[in-house]
């Protein structure tokens, strides 16, 4: 069964997607800020990370990028999560490591297979 990081500070965002995942099997770890998220990737190794590009004590960008780095998380999927509608249009996202993009509010329909879509490409 999948793991999935969920990294968001909005507690309400990070609820919905943590109930519709874990509603359709896949079992999530969350983090409301930057560092946190790295510790948990560390430690966990979840198969994707979903990650908001603005977080109070890191920008998301930055964050991925340290994932990068790591031996232990540099081959995570990494996933923009953003209410923004031309964040993934921007060449930075990819030169920062991310893998993909979805925006928010999420589907909640198409959520689960998009997240799962994504983990697909770990193995």
């Amino acid at each position: 069964m999948p793991l999935v990081l969920i990294v968001d500070d909005n507690e309400k965002n990070r609820k919905l997607a943590r109930d519709v995942l874990r509603a359709a099997g896949l079992r999530t770890l969350e983090a409301a800020r930057g560092e946190e998220a790295i510790t948990l990737a560390t430690e966990h190794r979840p198969d994707v990370v979903l990650l908001d590009l603005r977080l109070p004590d890191m920008n998301g960008t930055d964050v991925a990028r340290e994932l990068r780095r790591g031996a232990e998380t540099r081959r995570i999927p990494i996933v923009a999560l953003s209410a923004s509608t031309f964040a993934w249009s921007s060449d930075h996202l990819l030169a920062a490591g991310f893998d993909g993009y979805l925006q928010k509010p999420i589907d909640v329909c198409a959520f689960p297979d998009q997240v799962r879509d994504f983990c697909k490409q770990r193995s």
